[in-house]
């Protein structure tokens, strides 16, 4: 692996576990405690959102609701918000703040990014840059930012309430949650890294784009595209390309660092530029991108202690945490060996292009060398481990194996780490998953944090686990099998699989990537990977508040010299072996298909040299 990687993931964890106990901490009062003195002085504010929204006692915690209004109060604001960001969208050629004068987004692209803003995915088949007003940008997609990061949360808090309360038959008040979960963490998370990486260049400002003469022109080729748009196939199944040629180069401004801030803080990754955290007025320095990737495992990493201090021990969060913690570093230590050691691969590339590619110390090709292999495995393997869209290099461009460890990252159901909230609620369903596993082993009762696992804790359970490899591994049939589909691939064979594969592994898992080979934006793949991004939200949800609510209800059971400890590192293995068991297992056959195949066809045509 890259000589510098070790210790750059050493410094990331060491600051990253430093800061989240104490973040940890301040979550739980700050959304639990009425008194807290904190945040006291958001109180007025509070309750006037209250009275303005007609929540009763909201500076109480609200009326409590069961498992089943917490749902509905979910699912209501989530649609309203998508129709409010789809009207945005369609409208913004009418509204201000739009210097450039772009018309509206066409349905299909609009319906998928309302969707996907609203889900937590952040999938953009669009050119921000290009396509988005100002005004959209920020009440459309910053807005969706927050308030979607929000929505992850408040249902994780509801979970951990359903393992600490007892005989309960209320799991909390989204409204509350909502509210303080944005008042009290997000907004001010999000100004302080919008001023940290604002001092590092990232730009913000409602200027009109600039156009800049180029030294040189630059030739290139484009996919040929029929009158709506949409790349035309030929006769093989390839996408044929027509020459151009630059002269000029548009410098987009706008405000991007209020964005990038809770893009990275609320694990959204959707970016004011099409290249994302790659262009340099996202992400233009080596400490800005130390910032973002300490923001995106920020709040899942706090979370963890969260969980640990309302259910009052500490060492249940932490095993947890180190559950998540060993698999990404494994992964991340794969991702990094692959691109560094990626000559096998590359030999089967003209020389000229080989070593261009390697003279870095690595596959540099789709990398920023202001950031180098290290920096740029770890980008990725950091944001497919949470449900974080947000790339500072290309995907597609990785080699084959190092390509697939954040796909599989995706796969594994976005829980190490994952995104805010719902990478601590998809780990917790697996700890059941873990107990009730061990509990077959022994021949007992499954019991996880005092309270019994039984008939309908596993059906919901099981419902959360296999909802996103239907969606996935049915989404790619789909899209294999349709012409629509496979007009698509730029890249036809194993490559051209990965790139569905992908894409629908990322909309799926809500996280919002994509190997950028695969041309999405028509209307077949708008909507098919709307839906997997709004199932892959939604029915996970509701199975984990229905989880939630059942556990409130229970009895909490005095520990015996039979229950079986999950705080100690046999339960971590036992956490981090049924991730593995479940998650990777389900994509064996695809991943064969795709990338394990790609490599193995590198590997011969090398040998064959």
């Amino acid at each position: 692996m890259p000589t510098d990687f070790p210790g750059l993931l050493a410094l990331y964890l060491a600051i990253l576990l430093a800061l989240a106990p104490w973040l940890g901490r301040y979550l739980r009062r700050a959304v639990e405690d009425d008194g807290y003195r904190l945040t006291v002085w958001g109180r007025p504010l509070e309750r006037a959102l209250y009275r303005l929204a007609g929540v009763h006692g909201g500076e109480r915690g609200g009326a409590q609701m069961g498992w089943r209004r917490y749902a509905l109060a979910v699912l209501a604001f989530n649609l309203l918000g998508a129709v409010a960001v789809y009207a945005l969208q369609r409208l913004q050629g009418w509204l201000p703040l739009n210097p450039q004068g772009f018309g509206a987004v066409s349905p299909d692209s609009a319906f998928n990014t309302a969707v996907s803003f609203v889900a937590n995915t952040n999938w953009q088949g669009y050119a921000g840059e290009s396509t988005m007003s100002y005004l959209t940008q920020m009440l459309a997609l910053t807005v969706q930012n927050f308030v979607s990061a929000a929505t992850g949360i408040a249902v994780v808090f509801a979970l951990i309430r359903g393992f600490a309360r007892q005989r309960a038959g209320g799991i909390g008040n989204f409204w509350v949650d909502l509210t303080r979960i944005t008042l009290y963490v997000l907004v001010p998370l999000a100004s302080v890294i919008a001023l940290a990486l604002a001092s590092q260049g990232v730009i913000q400002n409602f200027g009109g784009y600039r156009d800049a003469a180029l030294l040189r022109p630059v030739a290139y080729s484009q996919p040929v595209t029929d009158a709506a748009g949409n790349p035309i196939a030929d006769a093989q199944g390839g996408v044929p390309t027509r020459p151009a040629m630059a002269h000029t180069q548009t410098l987009p401004m706008g405000p991007v660092a209020s964005q990038e801030a809770i893009k990275m803080l609320g694990t959204n990754g959707g970016g004011f530029f099409n290249a994302n955290s790659a262009h340099p007025y996202e992400n233009p320095t080596a400490l800005s991108n130390l910032i973002e990737m300490l923001a995106i495992f920020l709040i899942p990493a706090a979370l963890c202690f969260t969980f640990g201090e309302m259910v009052q021990d500490r060492r249940q969060g932490v095993a947890v945490l180190a559950a998540m913690t060993l698999l990404f570093v494994a992964m991340a230590c794969l991702a990094a060996l692959a691109e560094q050691r990626a000559g096998a691969v590359l030999s089967a590339l003209p020389l000229d292009h080989a070593g261009s590619a390697l003279q870095a110390g690595g596959n540099m090709e789709g990398k920023e060398t202001r950031f180098g292999v290290a920096a740029s495995a770890l980008f990725a393997a950091i944001t497919t481990a949470a449900s974080c869209g947000a790339v500072n290099a290309m995907h597609d461009s990785f080699t084959a194996l190092g390509g697939m460890v954040p796909m599989l990252l995706m796969q594994l159901g976005e829980v190490v780490f994952g995104g805010v909230g719902s990478g601590l609620y998809g780990m917790l369903v697996y700890a059941v998953l873990a107990v009730f596993i061990a509990g077959l082993m022994i021949g007992r009762t499954p019991e996880y944090l005092g309270k019994k696992i039984e008939a309908f804790e596993m059906k919901m359970t099981v419902i959360v686990i296999l909802v996103t490899p239907l969606l996935v591994l049915l989404g790619t049939a789909v899209a294999v099998m349709a012409g629509a589909g496979r007009a698509g691939v730029l890249n036809p064979g194993t490559h051209g699989f990965s790139e569905i594969l992908y894409a629908l592994s990322s909309a799926a898992n809500n996280n919002g990537s994509a190997f950028a080979g695969l041309s999405a934006n028509t209307p077949f793949y708008n909507t098919l990977l709307a839906a997997a991004m709004w199932f892959g939200r939604f029915w996970i949800v509701i199975p984990v508040l229905a989880l939630a609510g059942s556990l409130a209800a229970k009895p909490k059971l005095p520990a015996t010299g039979g229950t079986m400890p999950t705080h100690g590192a046999l339960f971590v293995v036992l956490l981090a072996g049924a991730v593995l068991m479940v998650g990777a297992l389900t994509y064996v056959p695809a991943l064969a298909l795709g990338p394990v195949a790609e490599h193995l066809q590198g590997v011969l045509a090398g040998a064959a040299r």
